[in-house]
């Protein structure tokens, strides 16, 4: 009895390069197989699935999980910096320059200090 084959994608891209390959593999097998028989270490030697996350339509998952007719699995680089470390810098100079409140971080408000007068006129 033969196997019933499903078409997949596996991907994994660096800032230099991309990748996507497509390939058939046997339902049921599991996404580390499927990395396996995509060959896609030729490409990436780099790549080792103990370090990297993996996901299925940008959806992590696990290397156990089994792929579906259609599905991409994605290969994921480590992060190298900490967003919430970025988010407070950037929000830091934002504040420095003068486009975020010193109070809030939020944008500041244009008409703060104006009087009643001109911010009817300004409306008007």
């Amino acid at each position: 009895m033969s196997e019933t084959l499903i078409s997949i994608e596996v991907a994994f891209a660096t800032p230099e390069k991309q990748k996507i390959i497509a390939l058939s593999v046997a339902r049921g097998c599991t996404v580390a197989q499927a990395i396996e028989q995509s060959g896609i270490n030729r490409f990436f030697p780099e790549i080792d699935l103990s370090q990297h996350a993996v996901g299925i339509w940008s959806k992590t998952c696990k290397l156990s999980d089994t792929p579906r007719m259609g599905d991409r699995i994605e290969i994921y680089r480590p992060l190298i910096a900490d967003p919430k470390e970025i988010r407070r810098r950037r929000a830091e100079k934002a504040q420095e320059d003068g486009r975020a409140d010193k109070v809030t971080g939020g944008r500041p408000k244009q008409n703060r200090g104006k009087s009643t007068d001109q911010q009817a006129e300004q409306n008007s």
